[in-house]
């Protein structure tokens, strides 16, 4: 639909990355204009799986943002 409609943009997602590298929640900290986009943004990286944060060589709980481009070709 989004591609039908010519909806570009991009979507910076704030992720909590738990300790186990699961995300916990994910937030739109800036939108691409989209809801739909939006949507399938935080999806999207809810989905994945990553790599925990350390702080002096400790794994803990991090905030991460992912910035997704949406760009038609």
């Amino acid at each position: 639909m989004s591609r039908r409609l010519g909806e570009q943009g991009k979507t910076i997602v704030r992720v909590t990355i738990g300790v186990d590298g699961q995300p916990k929640r994910a937030t739109i900290r800036s939108s691409s204009g989209y809801e739909r986009l939006d949507e399938a943004a935080i999806a999207a990286v809810m989905r994945w799986r990553y790599v925990p944060g350390k702080r002096n060589g400790a794994v803990e709980e991090m905030d991460f943002n992912v910035p997704i481009n949406w760009v038609l070709n």
